[in-house]
């Protein structure tokens, strides 16, 4: 276990930080299931635009990779393009 200050501070903060990150990381990534389960196209597009911003706000704030928030974008892009009215 820590014994200096500062060690003490930095497990408080690391934790602080894992536990926001996650609740970001978990939202996002119920926002993308919901949105794989859409089967109409307008609901779909209407939805997708809220989806891509998280991804981006993730991957800004470095908790994803940003090629990996470009790839789920483009993925459900192409899941969107495949549904029918």
């Amino acid at each position: 276990m820590a014994t200096h200050k500062s060690a003490k501070k930095r497990i408080k903060q690391t934790e602080k930080r894992r536990v926001h990150n996650r609740y970001f990381a978990v939202t996002t990534r119920n926002a993308v299931r919901k949105l794989r389960d859409i089967e109409e196209k307008e609901e779909a597009l209407k939805l997708f635009p809220k989806v891509s911003s998280m991804l981006d706000k993730l991957a800004k704030k470095n908790i994803i990779h940003d090629n990996k928030a470009a790839n789920l974008k483009s993925k459900l892009m192409k899941h969107i393009s495949k549904l029918e009215k």
